[in-house]
């Protein structure tokens, strides 16, 4: 018996205690949730960022490849043939006559933007000889923040 006394000799204060009050708890739930309230939103919008970065760096990537296939060819893809006629030889007119049998992309397959849409292409383009385009978040034209659109022309 001395033993068990020994044990809990300095812990007099907490003898017959046996938990926490919902009250207690409570309050640390609540200092929980302001700390993420205010931790959360400053890492999404990192990660929006990001995504807005990958896309210009997949449309520069893009670019590279097309003006290597404009090196070889003479010629851009048409819009027809599309961006994959930089891993695939068009079989459509103007068919490229010394179209790279690796292809024209790294990877051998095109990718696609960050939110898992196609990037669209055009040419001739509106802006350039070619348009390269990422509809942002939501996948339509136009936006604003998430939703804008990562473009080409306005590739920094």
């Amino acid at each position: 018996m001395d033993q068990a006394r020994g044990k809990t000799k300095g812990f007099k204060g907490l003898r017959g205690r046996e938990g926490f009050s919902f009250i207690e708890l409570m309050v640390v739930v609540i200092i929980l949730g302001i700390l993420a309230g205010a931790v959360i939103p400053r890492y999404m919008d990192k990660t929006d960022k990001a995504k807005a970065v990958k896309a210009k760096v997949d449309i520069s990537a893009i670019e590279t490849s097309l003006k290597m296939y404009k090196l070889d060819n003479g010629i851009y893809p048409t819009s027809e043939q599309g961006l994959l006629a930089l891993v695939e030889k068009p079989s459509t007119d103007p068919v490229p006559r010394n179209w790279s049998d690796k292809g024209y992309f790294e990877k051998g397959s095109l990718p696609k933007d960050p939110w898992g849409n196609e990037y669209m292409y055009l040419s001739p383009g509106i802006h350039n000889d070619y348009d390269i385009v990422s509809y942002g978040a939501d996948g339509a034209a136009g936006g604003e923040g998430i939703n804008k659109d990562i473009t080409s022309w306005e590739n920094d």
